[in-house]
């Protein structure tokens, strides 16, 4: 039998705490004489009220440690709670949101994904609009914090080939999480601050650059602006695609360049790729955006560097409507979306050392070709990569491929249109944000969907970004009955 205590009193302190942060949006739109204040001032209250009762009822049962079931429901359940409270602002706000779109928006905002069912953003009240990007920011260490901690513990999609570099969290999952979550939280508000001044002194204002550097470094990708950053073209993309690349690398490496050693992140062979595979993309979309589009040599590198780098990131960001440069980037961009940054990162979607891994493994199967009798081990950073690690790489990748083919049939039944399904389900799995088409393509957004295919997509956010199997796993009898 399951003990669901300690896994209440987490979720619990955690929906208290989010509770307490809408004092942010709470004093904003209070200094500013908006009447949006008492909006938040009653989340507030119920947020931290039920966080507060579900945390003193369930205290009895923390005992310092988590099973391993315990775990699997902590980790997918924190990301089901919260955003039914992070929604209630936009329930009862003045966006006067339905239960599915305030959710939606919820889900997509703690998930980073940063798909958006609101218009009309540059009217929003402030308060509104600084929530919208909090909800990136927990997401973004959030996110850190469950892939370097949880997930190479629970064996998802071969996050534990990092175990060890997750400062060894067997057996000890909430206490070293907490030592692990104060290291990463000081390097990620610091990493927020800079990018916040940064973007002050390329011309925004204090308040764009507020939301912008919230929703940058988490990959978030919510913006001010029904133009999303179409608004700040120049200079600040260069500052955007910095920042992004920044919070795509792996945030152990950051604590270990502050302990003073910078080898670690110079040999990680998936910073290599990563970089070499986005520098490679961005050159090409830049030399076609030369030849086929007439572009001028900055504005084609300029904007090639910040939508590839929005999408592979997942950052979701868009300073243009790309689709309209051609078929080979529209075509290019759904599937460097599927790739994704590193593990440990704020990044989604795939990530670039399952592809490494895969490729060693496929590379192995081609040598076995020609020389049956002689044994190839895959090996990772020089190192032979067991056999359980590729099996949940391989598992990752037929669940994700898997679970896109039905949920762009389901999406298809819903009435969407083939490239309106396919490329939803590309972007809620993956976490991206913009999908493709003329109604989630990067100058549209997910307001016009049905309900139904809203409350897929929101189920398909929390899928993708929880690795896939944390979720599934819970659906199998086994793990209620064993």
């Amino acid at each position: 039998m399951i003990d669901f205590r300690p896994i209440g009193y987490v979720i619990g302190l955690l929906v208290t705490a989010l509770g307490a942060t809408m004092v942010f949006p709470l004093g904003l739109d209070l200094a500013l004489g908006n009447g949006e204040w008492p909006v938040f001032l009653e989340a507030m209250a119920v947020t931290c009220l039920i966080g507060a009762v579900l945390a003193m009822t369930t205290s009895s049962g923390v005992d310092g440690g988590l099973t391993l079931r315990q775990t699997f429901l902590l980790t997918a359940g924190v990301w089901i709670v919260l955003p039914i409270f992070g929604a209630i602002p936009f329930l009862i706000g003045a966006t006067e949101a339905r239960l599915v779109d305030a959710f939606f928006e919820a889900m997509s905002g703690l998930t980073t994904t940063g798909s958006t069912v609101f218009s009309g953003l540059d009217d929003l009240p402030e308060g509104l609009l600084l929530w919208r990007s909090m909800l990136q920011w927990f997401g973004g260490i959030g996110i850190i914090v469950v892939a370097m901690v949880f997930l190479p513990e629970l064996k998802v999609g071969g996050m534990q080939i990092f175990r060890s570099e997750a400062f060894d969290t067997a057996g000890k999952v909430l206490p070293r999480a907490a030592q692990i979550a104060s290291r990463i939280t000081v390097i990620y508000a610091a990493l927020t601050v800079i990018c916040f001044l940064t973007y002050l002194v390329f011309g925004l204002g204090v308040f764009d650059a507020v939301n912008h550097a919230l929703t940058t470094v988490s990959t978030g990708g919510f913006s001010t602006y029904d133009a999303s950053f179409g608004t700040f073209q120049g200079p600040p993309e260069y500052v955007a695609s910095v920042f992004m690349v920044l919070a795509s690398l792996p945030f152990v490496r950051y604590v270990q360049l502050i302990g003073g050693s910078t080898g670690p992140l110079l040999r990680d062979s998936q910073v290599r790729a990563f970089m070499v595979t986005m520098f490679a993309l961005i050159l090409i979309i830049t030399a076609y955006r030369i030849i086929a589009n007439d572009d001028h040599y900055e504005h084609a590198f300029r904007e090639a560097l910040f939508n590839v780098t929005s999408i592979m990131t997942g950052t979701g960001f868009a300073s243009v409507d790309y689709q309209l440069w051609g078929t080979l980037p529209v075509v290019m961009f759904f599937f460097l979306g599927l790739i994704g940054g590193c593990a440990g990162s704020t990044c989604c979607s795939i990530k670039i050392f399952r592809f490494q891994l895969l490729f060693a493994s496929i590379r192995s199967q081609i040598r076995l070709i020609y020389a049956p009798h002689g044994v190839f081990q895959p090996r990772y950073e020089g190192r032979p990569v067991s056999e359980d690690v590729l099996s949940s790489v391989m598992a990752f990748f037929v669940l994700f491929i898997v679970s896109l083919g039905i949920l762009s049939i389901l999406l298809s039944m819903t009435g969407l249109d083939f490239v309106t399904s396919l490329s939803g389900a590309a972007t809620a799995l993956a976490n991206i944000g913009p999908g493709l088409g003329d109604i989630i393509g990067p100058a549209g957004n997910f307001a016009t969907l049905n309900d139904t295919a809203k409350w897929l997509l929101a189920g398909a956010m929390l899928v993708g970004r929880l690795e896939l199997l944390v979720v599934y796993a819970l659906l199998t009898k086994r793990f209620w009955l064993d």
